[in-house]
């Protein structure tokens, strides 16, 4: 992936649960570690909106989509799992 890139990422949680927060925190750090200010995290928290798991097809949550760049990636859990979630959305490691 070309650093100069910008990643859009969508992370899809229910409320405040423990899962929920754990993915948030770390999805952040990771961004923050690899990506400098090429990235942009929105949270959408299906309790509020429930109708917006249907456009990217959440069956599952905490959900974190890239949107961008193409093609779409989803990865489920609680992101715990750096290297995995790295190479998922194909992001080296610094």
């Amino acid at each position: 992936m070309a650093k100069q890139e910008k990643i859009e990422l969508r992370l899809y949680i229910a409320g405040q649960t423990p899962k929920s927060v754990t993915a948030l925190q770390n999805i952040n750090r990771y961004c923050k570690e690899n990506l400098a200010e090429n990235y942009s995290i929105e949270v959408i928290d299906l309790l509020k909106n429930p109708q917006l798991a249907e456009g990217d097809q959440i069956f599952a949550i905490p959900t974190l989509v890239r949107k961008l760049p193409v093609p779409i990636c989803k990865i489920i859990g609680d992101l715990s799992n750096k290297e995995k979630v790295l190479e998922g959305l194909g992001i080296t490691i610094k």
